[in-house]
């Protein structure tokens, strides 16, 4: 299990403080989902949803690219 998850709803990483998801944990779920790219998309979008309610200041495109973009 990784120590490097989401304090909601600031979204900053439990493990190391950075934003969510930090890239240990971005190269975390690489590896948990090598070969279900459908299933990582789905569980990062629903992670987009989350946070783009709870950081409704925040520019949509980087939230986007922070969630969504890194790993395509």
């Amino acid at each position: 299990m990784s120590f490097h998850t989401p304090i909601q709803p600031a979204w900053t990483c439990a493990g190391c403080a950075d934003p969510w998801p930090c890239h240990t944990r971005r190269q975390e779920l690489l590896a948990e989902y090598a070969g279900a790219t459908v299933s990582l998309s789905v569980y990062m979008a629903t992670c987009l949803l989350d946070a783009m309610i709870d950081l409704a200041d925040d520019r949509s495109g980087y939230l986007y690219w922070r969630f969504m973009g890194w790993w395509r």
